[in-house]
């Protein structure tokens, strides 16, 4: 079993491979100009057979949260049921504000019915890579 600390390596290891080489790239140059200060990663469990009904919900309107770097959403390869969702903030304030958001309102609304619980979730601090 894993311990908190090799848990946590892996899935930052997931959410680093999740993200395609465009949205990488324009993800490293808006770094340039500002580095976020508040990340979360967690895991989501759908209700049976329902996983791409809820990865659906939660892509639609996520491409405009202000102060929002990245929001990356992932199949759980080991769990057919289950998802992995990645957010880079500005700050916790932004993301606070984001769930404020009608269009984000909206997704959790219709969203919860098709959630079936959560795993493991953590905060972060994301810090510059070495040599940046």
């Amino acid at each position: 079993m894993m311990n908190r600390r090799e848990h946590l390596a892996a899935m930052l290891a997931v959410a680093a491979a999740l993200l395609p080489a465009a949205k990488l790239k324009a993800l490293e140059a808006r770094m340039e100009e500002l580095v976020p200060e508040y990340g979360l990663i967690g895991q989501m469990l759908a209700q049976p057979g329902q996983r791409d009904a809820l990865i659906e919900i939660l892509t639609e309107g996520t491409g405009s949260m202000p102060g929002n770097f990245a929001y990356l959403i992932g199949e759980d390869s080991a769990n057919a049921d289950a998802i992995w969702i990645v957010e880079l903030w500005e700050n916790r304030e932004a993301h606070a504000a984001s769930l404020q958001l009608p269009v984000v309102q909206e997704a959790i609304r219709k969203g919860r019915p098709l959630i079936a619980g959560f795993g493991t979730r953590a905060e972060f601090k994301p810090v510059a890579k070495a040599g940046t």
